[in-house]
């Protein structure tokens, strides 16, 4: 009996690196499957963060832990520097972008979902703008909104057709959408990115109208509710939770613009991708106040992940 309880004892007291070493040994397997993944998030995702954030908090000559990189762009909120103008055209894209993606993106899956001939190589085609290299779709868009492109032409057209009307005398001046600068140019950029993104749209609502039951609809029927009422007051109520998804994860998007600008703005209106870009790159080369602002656009983001986050854990638990 005193041997047993030694024996216990000595177990107990023992060192816990032999169940260490087996837990390893049972889970080899899944380790190294997790291993790349591991490897994947730490040196291209979770090490140039950290990067980016130290760079932040230097500045040449001063060296780690000073805010001078902060001072420099945010100093311009005085004197409208570019890093000013780059966060409002931002938010306004963002904002114009949303707006034209939650609404067109609605009535075109409002359309999709309901039951016609073709109706699969329709909603096949709207898949298209998914598979356009991003650079490419704004070649496209200059093709559509240059002074010379397809919205010059069919505005003119339009214009034509009102000066035949007797006393109107109206004539259609070409302008140039991308490099007009202001609300012109911030509109265009948020057009094209809403065409881009306008499939992802489509299927968050899609799959949100998918999964009303009908039986909702056959009681609304039954209570003698119109087409419109039914819309009101039992579809648009159950797609909140596909509004807030795709409202989320558009924003967390929109934020990071960057191809779309840089193709059909340039340096006429930055967003705070292009401005980043300008202060990184030649002949600027200035690592500390772009990666300041990366930073600053990080927090942009993160707002709106965590935010998606705590959406998602909602919805799962109310599922």
């Amino acid at each position: 009996m005193a041997v047993s309880e030694a024996t216990a004892v000595t177990t107990a007291t023992r060192p816990g690196r032999p169940r260490r070493a087996n837990w390893v040994r049972r889970h080899s397997f899944e380790l190294i499957l997790i291993t790349p993944l591991v490897a994947y998030i730490l040196v291209l995702t979770v090490a140039p963060i950290i990067d980016t954030f130290r760079r932040s908090f230097s500045a040449p000559g001063a060296g780690f832990g000073t805010l001078a990189s902060y001072r420099a762009i945010f100093r311009g909120f005085t004197n409208h520097s570019q890093f000013e103008r780059a966060v409002i055209n931002t938010i306004i894209v963002a904002l114009i972008s949303l707006i034209l993606e939650i609404g067109v993106g609605l009535s075109v899956a409002l359309a999709l979902h309901a039951k016609f001939h073709g109706r699969g190589f329709v909603r096949t085609v709207m898949l298209v703008p998914l598979g356009v290299p991003t650079i490419v779709s704004g070649a496209l868009m200059l093709l559509i909104f240059a002074r010379s492109g397809y919205m010059n032409s069919v505005l003119g057209l339009f214009a034509g057709l009102i000066s035949k009307i007797p006393g109107v005398h109206f004539k259609w001046q070409n302008v140039s959408w991308t490099v007009a600068g202001g609300w012109r140019t911030l509109l265009t950029v948020a057009v094209a990115d809403m065409w881009k993104v306008l499939p992802i749209i489509t299927l968050i609502f899609l799959a949100g109208l998918q999964a009303i039951p009908e039986d909702v609809y056959e009681a609304a029927d039954v209570d003698g509710a119109t087409k419109w009422q039914r819309f009101i007051r039992v579809t648009l109520p159950l797609l909140v939770p596909y509004f807030t998804m795709a409202l989320i994860l558009r924003a967390i998007d929109a934020f990071r613009i960057f191809e779309l600008a840089l193709v059909l703005a340039g340096g006429v209106e930055p967003v705070l991708g292009t401005y980043i870009a300008g202060r990184y790159l030649p002949p600027t080369n200035d690592l500390y106040t772009s990666s300041a602002a990366s930073i600053v656009l990080f927090g942009f983001i993160m707002v709106f992940i965590i935010l998606y986050l705590k959406f998602a854990a909602r919805f799962q638990v109310q599922r």
